[in-house]
């Protein structure tokens, strides 16, 4: 480096830097008093270790289009529909044979002669969690976990006779999340349209009962709307980024078209817009007209019970 100006640039970017060391130190006098800029990263580094991150949402509420968007965010890792206790009927299915899945040590657990128990599932699964997120955060990156809800609340299971998977992810360290919802009765709707019938019986009261359930279990996470999101898509991912203390960058929409991600069963476009509710049968309509728990969930969210008004 030769040159007046280029030492003044460089000691601009080391009075910003230090500028940067104590907003992010706030009351840490004890770390600002040591005398190098390296010294005081290294120390905030190990003061602050990076969080994991999770999102939680129900099946067909938009969670894949805004997961997906999480996921065009610089360094962002982010795994979908992760549940290591989904119940078998899920994950297995009705096969008879395993299918092909080599790098799967959970999923050949469960295919075993003698398959483990759910508590052993657990410790692998957060030792594996905890592994990778080391991997990652070495590399400068951020690890995202998208919930497969489903899996837990909309199930033949007890959901509250397991943790939930913030829950598991809050034994390995400190976890950031948020929710994300969708009117209740379009997404049971899509579940509907989908075939998704997995729990009985499946009638909106249910539904919105198990949508209660899920609520209650992120009771202290910062919840988001579908419908808020649609209507200003950067404005609300900036937001989500915020809470998950993750960087954010505008104009990765255009990243779309070329990110393939699980769950992605209702939208045949990635153009982000509204659109209007799917045709609501006579049977949901009869349903909805008697509805406490759904009536309660729609106040709860700040959505109208109404079956006629597109949200």
């Amino acid at each position: 480096m030769t040159g007046s100006s280029s030492v003044q640039d460089l000691l601009r970017t080391l009075e910003n830097t230090e500028d940067l060391i104590k907003d992010y130190a706030g009351e840490a006098t004890d770390l600002l008093s040591l005398p190098s800029l390296l010294q005081q990263c290294e120390a905030l580094a190990a003061q602050k270790p990076e969080p994991i991150r999770s999102i939680h949402h129900f099946a067909c509420s938009g969670g894949t289009l805004i997961s997906k968007l999480l996921a065009t965010m610089p360094n962002v890792t982010l795994l979908s529909e992760i549940d290591p206790l989904s119940p078998d009927q899920m994950v297995l299915g009705a096969l008879t044979a395993p299918r092909f899945q080599p790098t799967d040590v959970l999923y050949a657990a469960r295919f075993a002669t003698r398959p483990i128990d759910p508590d052993a599932i657990a410790v692998v699964f957060k030792a594996s969690v905890k592994a990778l997120h080391s991997e990652v955060c070495a590399r400068g990156g951020s690890l995202v976990l998208r919930d497969h809800a489903h899996s837990q609340f909309c199930s033949h299971t007890q959901s509250d006779q397991r943790p939930t998977l913030r829950k598991l992810l809050q034994d390995i360290g400190d976890v950031k999340s948020v929710t994300t919802v969708r009117h209740p009765l379009d997404s049971f709707l899509s579940l509907s349209g989908n075939g998704w019938h997995h729990f009985q019986p499946f009638t909106l009261e249910e539904y919105a009962k198990r949508y209660e359930t899920f609520l209650s279990h992120y009771s202290d996470v910062p919840t988001f709307r579908y419908e808020d999101f649609i209507a200003a898509p950067e404005q609300v991912l900036q937001q989500i980024c915020e809470t998950l203390d993750l960087p954010f960058e505008g104009g990765t929409e255009i990243f779309l078209p070329l990110l393939n991600m699980s769950g992605d069963s209702g939208r045949s476009s990635d153009k982000i817009e509204v659109r209007p509710r799917r045709d609501v049968p006579e049977n949901i309509r009869r349903q909805a007209e008697n509805c406490p728990a759904y009536e309660r969930l729609c106040a709860a969210l700040g959505y109208s019970p109404s079956v006629d008004k597109t949200p």
